[in-house]
């Protein structure tokens, strides 16, 4: 079951604390960055944050799965009702990862 651009939308509000969050489809499902950065994924109605060691500091013993088969695992977020935590788990793992990697050009064959 592919995720709604509905529940996207309300998973991209409950997270809006943390800062600017945009998102974008990706393999039929949602890949959502917070200023700029790749943070996470939603598949199939479940939202996944890629791991980090302040990621895993806030969480405690997080659920581990990966957001699609062949997938590394995720924290999978059962819960993202409270919003105060969520910034705050956003913010924390934002550190730790890093910013895409800009995209070259591509140049135009010569004759």
């Amino acid at each position: 079951m592919a995720t709604g651009k509905e529940f996207m939308d309300y998973v991209a509000d409950q997270f809006s604390k943390a800062g600017e969050v945009t998102y974008k489809k990706m393999f039929g499902e949602y890949g959502f960055y917070l200023d700029g950065k790749l943070v996470g994924l939603v598949c199939d109605d479940t939202v996944y944050i890629k791991p980090t060691e302040a990621g895993r500091a806030l969480l405690g013993q997080p659920v581990l799965a990966p957001p699609y088969e062949g997938a590394k695992d995720y924290f999978r977020l059962d819960d993202i009702e409270d919003r105060e935590a969520m910034a705050a788990l956003l913010r924390a793992g934002w550190e730790e990862l890093p910013f895409p990697k800009p995209k070259k050009k591509k140049t135009p064959p010569t004759a």
